[in-house]
């Protein structure tokens, strides 16, 4: 059985086992053969050494964590040989602690929870792989090109399920907002902020390609300048460089009653002039909420399911830049700088 694997912790030691152990059965009792996996920034990382954790007593990880598999064999009933699946990514901790105890393990406490291909669990990259029937989702048969989107898209869901929830608070109607940033978690963010009926601007600083011209299809507009320059204060913004000083004018530039979202990650170690006694003074008289949102539980890969679903399909498969088999593994995961989403394929 082939499987993409890296050594933790050692930058550049991916590689393609071409004999890698079939999937244990205390995985998970669905036996589920791989179709595809996309790639992300974590995966990037993880190869550059900079994080990653091998499952106990094993010196190799399996990457992948953007899942799409057919069902093998469900003896629990929960799926049918043939169906669609999807894998949940994170696992909650052992304790658990009060947010993994009630299946919110996105918000977990104690920072012990297990992620597939990422802490301590074996990715998707890999010929079969096994689940546990509560971390096995569904797909509706549409959905077989662009399935690995699911997990991307979980991530804006969330996003979206928490934006709401604080909006609450007040008499809000939202009628703008600014997704900063065009890949593939700001376009599918744009996606779900376009199903709500909004008006929405994406901002991104790529000229050409394909990014302006998703925006437009979804309806959206696209802008360039920097977040200072743009002429309207949006009820919500959902920030996806993680760039910092986006990350901060995004926060100075939301709308009275404003709530921004930060979902891009930072690198940190860089250092920025800037009046934080100013900011401060507008969250607190403008009665802003500044939020981070990362990972996804069960509720939200079931709702990004339905956003997918609804979605344009032709768009959706847009997104989709690049298609490598997994011969050339080692393409799928050389970071070009031009692609949205690649995908490795493992039925190629």
């Amino acid at each position: 059985m082939r499987a993409v694997t890296v050594t933790p912790g050692v930058a550049d030691s991916l590689r393609l086992d071409e004999h890698y152990p079939e999937p244990a059965p205390e995985e998970g009792a669905i036996l589920v053969e791989a179709l595809a996996v996309g790639i992300c920034g974590t995966d990037q990382e993880v190869i550059a050494g900079h994080y990653g954790e091998a499952p106990p007593g094993a010196d190799q990880l399996v990457l992948g964590h953007e899942s799409l598999g057919r069902v093998l064999e469900d003896p629990t009933g929960t799926l049918r040989p043939g169906d669609l699946v999807a894998g949940i990514v994170r696992h909650p901790d052992p304790v658990p602690c009060p947010n993994c105890a009630v299946g919110e393990w996105d918000m977990c406490r104690n920072g012990r929870f297990t992620e597939h291909g990422i802490k301590a669990l074996p990715g998707f990259a890999r010929d079969r792989w096994r689940l546990q029937p509560r971390f096995a989702v569904g797909l509706d048969p549409v959905l077989e090109p662009v399935g690995m989107l699911l997990e991307p898209a979980t991530v804006v869901a969330k996003a979206w399920d928490h934006i709401e929830r604080i909006g609450v608070r007040s008499e809000w109607q939202p009628q703008c907002v600014l997704i900063t940033g065009a890949g593939p978690i700001g376009l599918l963010a744009a996606l779900l902020a376009t199903q709500r009926g909004l008006a929405v601007h994406v901002l991104d600083r790529n000229t050409t390609g394909p990014k302006p011209e998703l925006v437009r299809a979804l309806g959206a507009t696209y802008h360039t300048v920097p977040v200072g320059e743009l002429d309207f204060e949006p009820d919500v913004v959902v920030e996806c460089t993680g760039a910092p000083v986006v990350v901060l004018d995004a926060m100075c530039k939301a709308a009275p009653n404003g709530i921004v979202c930060l979902t891009g990650v930072s690198s940190g170690g860089r250092t920025i002039d800037f009046d934080a006694g100013a900011l401060n003074r507008a969250l607190v008289l403008e009665n802003n909420v500044v939020f981070g949102s990362v990972n996804a539980n069960r509720r939200h890969w079931e709702l990004a399911v339905t956003a997918l679903a609804r979605a344009d399909q032709s768009w959706l498969r847009s997104l989709i830049t690049r298609r490598v088999p997994v011969s050339a593994y080692d393409e799928a995961y050389a970071h070009t700088g031009e692609d949205i989403k690649v995908v490795l394929d493992f039925t190629a």
